[in-house]
């Protein structure tokens, strides 16, 4: 039995330990074509007017009741917790080349580091307000590594005008994205000057790790952390039909061998290495579609978090993927998180399971 404190090769055995985000300090990021990329338009003048300042307080204090009382409940189920350092995402700072202030990126710690194994990779991030995503948790990471863990941080990234392509949108095909040209290169905001990547574009398969590319990962990236993990891991890209991709985990989610929760708008057939698997198809999100979403489309609604291979974590107004869930032989947790969704995020996303039951199985062939 290791003795490491991390260690987590998948998404579903059975959960021991994880870091669970905090929303209180979130400021809303200013405006870059970074942000116009990837979030709804309908919140485009939000940020306009807004960057830089807080977001409504009652939402901040209603999303900090749903991630207490999601805490109460996996502590109550025998899972360790940890939780990052408070900061105030309203100050600015920056480079000799630009000038910036925070978000609410220490409320989504799956964006913010990739646990491979007993190895953690910090993300270098891909928006300028997310710079110093990973701070507020290096009190536990530093603690982590004195017990024996892996850390590494990937290249910081410039992010000067050279690393952006504010003309991305002009080079979209007509029509739109296909199963057969699902994202061309020239059409996100990232360019491959440096290496970008955030780890929510991640999802681990035991000695498999997928990955897309979007705006926010970019193939400069995906190569670096393909060359860190060496042959621990095989880092495979796959693509969907997604015209503002960032992060997987609302668009392909793993919820145990063989089954695989999916997005029917962006995943028309399954990756080939997942022939055989169950493919099930998410029903429309409950969210309401004149809700407030700040970060991301209603379909945040199927980003769970399984706490082993039979219980999974769902928002509990989400009543169809419930009673789906529940016909597929899970047994889903409801649990509040409506606002969190809000603010960009699902049980997935606010969480990065640092140590899980189980090793580096091998779920494929070839």
């Amino acid at each position: 039995m290791t003795t490491n404190p991390v260690g987590s090769y998948n998404e579903w055995d059975p959960l021991e330990e994880v870091i669970v985000g905090v929303i209180d300090g979130a400021a809303v990021p200013p405006w870059h074509p970074a942000i116009e990329a990837t979030v709804p338009p309908e919140a485009w003048e939000f940020y306009r007017r807004n960057g830089g300042g807080a977001f409504p307080a009652e939402q901040v204090e209603a999303a900090r009741e749903e991630l207490d009382g999601f805490v109460r409940i996996l502590e109550a189920e025998g899972v360790t917790v940890r939780r990052p350092d408070p900061v105030d995402q309203s100050r600015s700072f920056g480079t000799q080349a630009w000038q910036s202030t925070g978000g609410s990126s220490h409320t989504f710690p799956r964006d913010i580091a990739l646990v491979a194994g007993e190895t953690i990779v910090e993300a270098t991030m891909g928006w300028r307000s997310y710079y110093f995503a990973t701070h507020p948790f290096r009190t536990i990471f530093k603690d982590y590594f004195r017990r024996g863990a892996g850390w590494v941080a990937a290249p910081k990234p410039e992010l000067t005008d050279d690393s952006f392509n504010p003309r991305y949108a002009e080079a979209k095909p007509a029509g739109g994205p296909s199963k057969d040209n699902p994202f061309p290169p020239e059409t996100s905001v990232i360019t491959e000057f440096e290496p970008i990547l955030d780890a929510g574009d991640f999802m681990r398969f035991g000695r498999d790790i997928l990955v897309q590319r979007s705006h926010v990962t970019n193939r400069f990236g995906i190569e670096w952390v393909r060359r860190l993990l060496g042959d621990r891991f095989r880092v495979r890209e796959v693509a969907f039909v997604d015209d503002h991709p960032m992060h997987m985990n609302a668009t392909f989610v793993p919820l145990r061998p063989g089954k695989v929760l999916i997005n029917p708008e962006r995943v028309p057939e399954p990756p080939e290495m997942f022939q055989g698997w169950d493919m099930i198809v998410c029903p429309e999100p409950a969210i309401p579609a004149d809700q407030t979403m700040y970060f991301c489309s209603r379909w945040i609604a199927m980003n769970t978090l399984m706490l082993d291979q039979e219980r999974i974590f769902v928002e509990a107004q989400e009543t169809e993927l419930l009673r789906l869930l529940e016909k597929e032989g899970f047994t889903p947790i409801p649990v509040p998180f409506r606002t969190v969704n809000t603010f960009g995020g699902g049980f997935h996303c606010a969480t990065l399971d640092v140590r899980r039951r189980g090793g580096p199985e091998d779920y494929f062939t070839g």
